[in-house]
C-alpha cells in the first residue's frame, strides 16, 4: 500500500510524522498522524493508538494534548487517526455530532453512510495493517485510548476484540450510547433503529457480556458540561464491578471537557499503557 509523507519533523529526539493513503475500508484518502520516539531508530517498539472526539482529526491530539515528550520518556509508539471518512462525495450532516469528523468508529450499515464510514474496519484491522509494517512496532503490543467518542471507540473496540489490544485507557469517554443522546443520534443513523443492534458498540453492555482481562483506566472532569448528559461514567463503573472488571476511574475535580483537561492527564496515561505493554 502507498503511503504517503505529508509532514515528518524532529520532535523530542523523534519523528512526528503525518500520512496519507487511500483505505480500502473507507474508499477515501485517509491521513493519520505517527509519532516515532527515539528508541524506534534502536528496534521494535510497543504502540498506542489514539482515538480523538466529535468533530476533530487527527491534528487535535498531535498539537495539543502534547503526548510526545511521554511517549519519547517510555519508547512508546503513538498513532493517531482521523475521526471520520472525509472528501468530496462522502455523505456529511449538517450537525456537530453526526456525519464528518464524527464517525464513531462502527461500520455503517445504514445507506448513504454504509458506502464510506467504516472506522471499526479501520481502526482495527486495515490503520495497523499499514502502520505495524512499515514502522517498527513490537509484535502484538498494542494499546488504545480515546478521548469523548474517541474514548467510546477505545472502550468498544477493545471489549470487542478480545487480544487484540494489551492496554485500554480512556477520556470522558460515552460510555453507554445506547441510552445518551450523542449516541442514540449516531447508532441509529449509522446502524438502524433495532436498538438490540446497537448493545455491540455500547461500552457497558459489552464489559457485561464479554469483560476484560486486564484493567482499565478513566479519567472524568467533574465540571466537564457533557458529564450527567451524554458520559455517565457511573453506568461503566457500574457494569465494570457487576462483571468482576478492574476499573480505576478518577474524577479530576476543576476539569471539564477540553484538551486543557487531556493535556494535563496524558502523560499518566502514556505511563499506563507503557507499563502494561513492556
Amino acid at each position: 500500500m502507498t503511503l504517503e509523507i505529508l509532514a515528518e519533523q524532529a520532535c523530542f529526539g523523534g519523528v512526528q510524522g503525518v500520512y496519507a493513503h487511500q483505505s480500502t475500508s473507507t474508499g477515501t484518502r485517509m491521513e493519520f498522524a505517527v509519532y516515532r520516539p527515539p528508541q524506534a531508530r534502536e528496534g521494535p517498539v510497543p504502540v498506542l493508538y489514539y482515538l480523538s472526539g466529535l468533530t476533530c482529526s487527527w491534528e487535535n491530539a498531535t498539537v495539543k494534548a502534547g503526548a510526545q515528550r511521554y511517549a519519547a520518556e517510555t519508547g512508546l509508539m503513538l498513532v493517531l487517526p482521523d475521526t471520520s471518512p472525509r472528501g468530496e462525495g462522502v455523505p456529511d450532516a449538517d450537525s456537530d455530532d453526526f456525519g464528518q469528523g464524527a464517525g464513531f468508529y462502527l461500520d455503517a450499515t445504514q445507506a448513504p453512510w454504509s458506502a464510506n464510514y467504516r472506522m471499526w474496519s479501520y481502526i482495527r484491522d486495515e490503520l495497523p495493517a499499514l502502520v505495524e509494517g512499515r514502522f517498527a512496532v513490537q509484535d502484538g503490543a498494542r494499546g488504545i485510548a480515546g478521548h469523548s467518542m474517541g474514548g467510546h471507540g477505545a472502550l468498544t473496540l477493545a471489549l470487542a476484540n478480545p487480544g487484540r489490544y494489551r492496554s485500554l485507557s480512556a477520556f470522558a469517554p460515552i460510555v453507554n450510547p445506547s441510552e445518551v443522546p450523542w449516541g442514540r443520534k449516531a447508532l441509529a443513523g449509522y446502524l438502524g433503529d433495532n436498538p438490540e443492534l446497537w448493545r455491540a458498540h455500547d461500552a457497558s453492555a459489552l464489559v457485561e457480556a464479554k469483560g476484560w482481562r486486564g484493567d482499565i483506566l478513566i479519567d472524568q472532569g467533574d465540571a466537564d458540561p457533557f458529564l450527567g448528559g451524554n458520559l455517565q461514567p457511573q453506568r461503566f463503573a457500574a457494569a465494570c464491578k457487576a462483571a468482576g472488571v478492574s476499573l480505576t476511574l478518577r474524577m479530576q475535580p476543576g476539569y471539564d471537557h477540553s484538551y486543557y483537561f487531556v493535556a494535563s492527564f496524558i502523560g499518566e496515561h502514556v505511563a499506563w499503557h507503557s507499563e502494561r505493554l513492556g
